[in-house]
């Protein structure tokens, strides 16, 4: 017999091709479960004789925890377990098709072939990932186009801002680049799980509930010196601004080149685009969702509860708030733990807000079940259910007697516009619909009697409820926020204070107004502006009153976010107090991307970025960020002179686009008064 090592060919191309793995760019064979590849080796006389294949995987292989797998020849590919289909040989050399089971556990396999009654050689390693194009696959995602997009495609679009004023910008998931899958399998092998017993943990693999849910844990460094440390304290020193990066690859790349330490800073859409890279690139067809107007109920009552003083300052009291906006994962995937009817695309949320079975992880929570309110199934969907179904309250409260008041209560305002990418173009799609029924309908608020039933809060009296009494309690007056003129940094900010009596007689009211920069989250950090004013409203009468805030006056103070919340809280003589706020978000200024000539594989192209400084003084430190899966290795960062008053820039750079297709190069522009503005541009390559 022969005793040389054999030497193996794995078909690199032609099983790439066949399993939906050509956009690795990997000399390791990486294909799909459930699904035959087809490898040819040599160092074998006499093929026909017993040959043994052994494909095994973890720190421990074995039978048991189908981590090991050892199968002979047959006539046809197993429905079960792994097999190997002999499709021809010559006199040294044989052509073998290997199928794995539609359940095997995922990630790097040892494949080795035993001759006869010789010990087994190795013919090296292959990379197993999750298979949505395979029927018997728990990931299986009928629809192909939904396939190309959330597993395939390396670009994203995450929705920001709030439900008044929805904007956009780019991401490059570029879950198939450079070193992007082992970065990926080495998360798994950091988790506390694993740390806890390896073993069990790598028999689990096969399970997509499983992994997301392990996932959703590493993505953030809470516990387990994950990938990305969050902050939302408005300052980032000593890490990058959330804001600035453009892309996954840049913090995987970091994470693993510090030696595991966890890359500063994130919030929340970093955290989803992160997971959403680590997801797509095991093969479990992922997408990130905006859900504005977000609740984060921390102490489960399905209630938050915001706090304002007789001025109108928004207090931070208590754990409760509302974000602007919040980005979370879906994955689809089957429940086989749940039923038919839960399986479907599944909530997951590395953003690490409250702990679940003690560590900082959420999901996957099935998105029917937060539809029907089965709030007491698995994982974490009553603190999924609450981020877009709680009812508000907002009290004034006294800090010098502690004594709080309700001004009022609204179940409406939670959860709007939750938002998605489409599949195949880069508009927005509303899922509120498959998340609740339509809010004030007798659907909705059965719903979430059910929850709140499940949760056993209907029967135990909750001392910090406010009384019927207080909840039904009507007011005099009621008043609004209208935005006049754009919502641009750099301009002046124009609001009007409309306020409405609602009674047959006169009214008099005196209003404390605030203006505070904010996070996205709306914790308070600057106050801007403050203002009161003392008016009486005739019988129905309506009045509006025009609220300036200058540039000068906003610009210092304004956090990266860009956001601004102004309140208006009114007391009316005689009557209940009235709250008017609104949460305003500005946008930058414009940056343009223009390609110039055709882009062609392997050929250079130009690119002009074009920046109006559209205030009147100077901005100086300024700095351009491009990067772009298959456009550019890495991330080009560019150096831009100062810009006077109203001057325009204009910078050039070069491409060489590596493959053919739609690709999107992605732009972020900074200077010392604007920050972190993005854009992209579609960029056709040809061949």
């Amino acid at each position: 017999l022969a005793a040389t090592q054999p030497s193996t060919n794995w078909h690199l191309k032609e099983n790439a091709r066949e399993h939906h793995t050509s956009k690795f760019s990997s000399e390791e064979l990486i294909v799909r479960r459930g699904q035959a590849f087809t490898i040819t080796f040599n160092g074998t006389e006499k093929p026909e004789q017993n040959l043994i294949f052994l494909a095994e995987t973890g720190p421990k292989p074995s039978k048991a925890t189908k981590t090991l797998a050892t199968f002979g020849i047959s006539s046809t590919a197993s429905k079960e377990g792994w097999s190997a289909v002999l499709q021809s040989s010559s006199s040294n050399s044989v052509s073998i098709s290997i199928s794995s089971p539609h359940n095997a556990v995922i990630g790097r396999y040892k494949l080795s072939v035993q001759i006869g009654s010789s010990s087994p050689s190795s013919l090296g390693t292959f990379v197993l990932l999750f298979n949505p194009w395979s029927s018997g696959d728990d990931v299986f995602m009928p629809n192909k186009a939904e396939c190309e997009e959330y597993v395939l495609e390396e670009f994203g679009i995450i929705f920001a801002g709030n439900k008044n004023h929805i904007s956009g910008f780019g991401w490059n998931f570029g879950q198939f680049q450079g070193d992007i899958l082992n970065i990926c399998l080495s998360i798994m092998d950091r988790s506390l799980y694993y740390r806890q017993d390896p073993v069990t943990d790598v028999s689990h693999r096969h399970d997509p509930r499983y992994l997301g849910r392990v996932l959703s844990a590493m993505v953030n460094a809470n516990d387990d010196q994950g990938v990305v440390l969050g902050n939302w304290s408005g300052k980032y020193e000593g890490g990058k601004n959330p804001s600035s990066w453009t892309g996954s690859g840049e913090i995987l790349q970091s994470w693993k080149k510090s030696g595991f330490k966890p890359v500063k800073y994130g919030q929340c859409w970093v955290f989803a685009a992160v997971l959403t890279t680590v997801l797509r690139c095991l093969g479990i067809p992922t997408r990130t969702i905006t859900n504005f107007s977000s609740a984060h109920d921390a102490d489960g009552n399905l209630r938050v509860d915001e706090f304002y003083d007789a001025d109108g300052n928004h207090l931070e009291r208590g754990a409760d708030s509302i974000w602007n906006f919040h980005v979370w994962n879906e994955s689809w995937f089957t429940r086989h733990d749940l039923g038919p009817s839960y399986s479907g695309w599944q909530v997951l949320d590395a953003t690490p807000q409250e702990e679940s079975g003690g560590i900082y992880q959420c999901g996957p929570a099935s998105r029917y079940a937060i539809k029907e309110g089965e709030v007491d199934l698995d994982y974490d969907c009553p603190f999924v259910f609450a981020e877009v179904n709680a009812d508000c309250m907002y009290w004034n409260y006294d800090p010098a007697t502690g004594k709080k008041t309700l001004i009022f209560s609204k179940s409406t305002e939670i959860g709007d516009s939750i938002s998605t990418k489409a599949v195949g173009r880069d508009d927005r799609v509303d899922v509120t619909s498959d998340y609740k029924y339509e809010e004030g309908s007798a659907k909705e608020r059965d719903i979430f009697k059910k929850a709140r039933k499940k949760l056993g809060l209907e029967d135990k009296f909750d001392p910090t409820a406010p009384t019927q009494e207080e909840i039904e309690q009507k007011p005099d007056i009621s008043g609004k926020f209208k935005v006049a003129g754009s919502l641009e940094v750099g301009k002046d900010l124009n609001l009007l204070l409309v306020l409405e009596n609602l009674q047959s007689d006169a009214k008099t009211v005196n209003v404390n107004m605030t203006a505070w920069s904010t996070l996205y989250t709306r914790r308070p950090v600057n106050e801007i502006w403050k203002d009161s004013l003392s008016v009486t409203l005739a019988p129905k009468e309506e009045k509006q009153f025009p609220i300036k805030i200058k540039y000068p006056e906003y610009h210092q103070q304004l956090t990266t976010d860009k956001t601004i919340q102004v309140t208006a809280l009114c007391h009316v003589q005689d009557g209940i107090q009235v709250l008017v706020q609104r949460n305003i978000t500005l946008d930058n200024p414009a940056i343009d991307i223009q390609v110039l000539g055709e882009a062609k594989v392997n050929k250079e192209v130009v690119v002009e970025v074009a920046f109006t400084n559209p205030i009147n003084t100077e901005v100086k430190d300024c700095v351009l960020q491009v990067e772009g899966s298959d456009l550019l290795q890495g991330i080009l960062e560019l150096r831009i002179p100062p810009l006077k008053a109203s001057e325009k820039s204009s910078t050039k750079f070069k491409l060489i686009p590596s493959k053919a297709g739609p690709k999107h190069l992605l732009v972020n522009f900074s200077c010392d008064k604007f920050a972190d503005i993005k854009t992209f541009k579609m960029v056709n390559v040809v061949n």
